[in-house]
């Protein structure tokens, strides 16, 4: 069995969670008392950490770019504590999603090993977690400038309501798109000192990219979505999904590549200009990829190709670092 397949829903027997990689560090390595609460922030599925950190990154570094002036020690510790903070704070919300949507993951095959609905973790102990992982995430925002540190404490407000979104609109993705990329901004502020347009580009361009990889990840549990009421875009599209998909491609990279080019036009620097350009186009090449690959009807493969955008959005956060240093 490879990283990227399912387990059996056997594996739930021992406390695992059907959906998590096989051989992941959580369920080898973690003290057992441990591993309910690692689960509840889905530290054994690591790739929405990720998801949570590039949008992070790509304001860094396109921030680090454009205000060279500004890059030194500051950009190393907003880069290191980006990543802290995207682990805690995933962490966060994902336990507070467990705890609103305890009741329908009892409902869902592929959620019903969770902790909270499979009895693993109370709901009185998620709390607790949630607000350990949130209180030392806070620490890390602090040490940002205060402008950033206003952002990084509305984001609450969206993190709050995005568990409730299925229940009221077909577009949760959306939701999850405006917590989720919300760090692109706070990361180029941290680095700027304000809040600039290249950074609203930046953010837009992140929303468009999570309603493409979500829309493919909710495609898994369509099914077990439509027999409970809960919405979703993978609903909502059926089989125009591809159609959709493409849109959200188009609308990413060209929101990115007018970050880039808002960002570094005033340098006049063909080459950075190019290489964050690249950025853009590495992205949309490798969201291109994914669409070639996808059907909606394999389960397997929605989940592949979501966790494959890791690998996408590094791919931008590398040639946006790139033009950091020529």
């Amino acid at each position: 069995m490879t990283e990227t397949e399912q387990r059996p829903e056997g594996a739930a027997q021992k406390g695992g969670v059907s959906d998590a990689p096989a051989s992941n560090w959580v369920d080898e390595y973690a003290p057992d008392d441990l591993k309910p609460y690692l689960r509840l922030s889905r530290a054994d599925r690591p790739i929405g950490t990720w998801l949570l950190l590039l949008p992070c990154w790509w304001g860094l570094f396109l921030g680090a770019a454009a205000r060279p002036e500004a890059a030194g020690w500051l950009t190393f510790w907003i880069f290191i504590g980006c990543a802290i903070g995207a682990f805690l704070m995933r962490g966060a919300g994902c336990t507070w999603n467990d705890i609103t949507d305890r009741d329908i993951d009892d409902k869902v095959a592929r959620t019903r090993s969770r902790p909270i609905p499979s009895g693993q973790v109370t709901v009185r102990e998620a709390a607790i977690w949630m607000g350990a992982q949130a209180a030392i995430a806070a620490l890390i925002l602090f040490t940002f400038n205060w402008t950033a540190i206003g952002l990084g404490l509305m984001s609450l407000g969206l993190v709050a309501i995005y568990p409730f979104a299925k229940r009221f609109t077909w577009w949760p993705q959306v939701f999850l798109g405006l917590a989720f990329n919300w760090g692109a901004l706070l990361a180029w502020t941290a680095q700027t000192g304000s809040i600039g347009l290249p950074a609203f580009f930046l953010y837009l361009a992140g929303i468009c990219w999570t309603l493409f990889y979500d829309t493919i990840y909710a495609h898994q549990d369509r099914e077990d979505d439509e027999l409970i009421g809960v919405k979703s875009t993978a609903r909502l599209f059926g089989d125009k999904t591809e159609t959709w998909l493409r849109a959200f491609l188009v609308a990413t990279v060209v929101l990115m590549s007018l970050a880039v080019i808002y960002a570094l036009a005033p340098l006049a620097d063909p080459l950075k200009m190019s290489l964050g350009l690249a950025g853009a186009w590495a992205l949309g090449w490798h969201m291109n990829w994914q669409l070639g690959r996808l059907d909606i009807n394999d389960t397997q493969m929605c989940l592949r190709l979501f966790r494959s955008n890791r690998d996408a959005g590094l791919l931008a956060a590398l040639f946006l670092a790139i033009t950091v240093f020529v």
